[in-house]
């Protein structure tokens, strides 16, 4: 596992309760794997947001993971961004959206590497002309 940033994000997960807390160090992991192969991402920066972990890389769209007021665990996105839009066109009815701001899990048997990381690499590089 990636040591974590600094004091405060670590807190943070230490706050969420242990089922999504699991999920969510699970998405923490994926974010740092694709980043790995992402050549145009020099690094990724973790630290907090309205109090949530959140991601973010100098040509990128901030990710952050949070527990909703609903439940479970999630990965939200910027909600004017076309980050969950495009996800929805290219993963159609796979998993359960809130808006264009975030993928809603329930369990963390439901990450896919394949399709969560296509979403979290085209957030970390979300603002890079292609």
């Amino acid at each position: 596992m990636t040591p974590f940033a600094n004091d405060q994000v670590a807190a943070a997960f230490a706050a969420i309760p242990s089922k999504p807390r699991a999920g969510l160090l699970r998405l923490r992991g994926l974010i740092f794997d694709v980043a790995c192969e992402l050549p145009s991402v020099p690094q990724v920066e973790e630290t907090l947001k309205w109090g949530q972990p959140a991601y973010l890389t100098p040509k990128g769209s901030t990710i952050r993971l949070g527990v909703p007021k609903a439940g479970g665990f999630a990965l939200f996105v910027h909600c004017q961004s076309r980050l969950i839009p495009d996800y929805e066109t290219a993963f159609p009815k796979t998993d359960r959206i809130d808006g264009t701001r975030a993928v809603l899990f329930e369990d963390t048997g439901q990450i896919d590497d394949g399709r969560h990381g296509w979403l979290i690499a085209r957030a970390l590089t979300y603002h890079q002309k292609t």
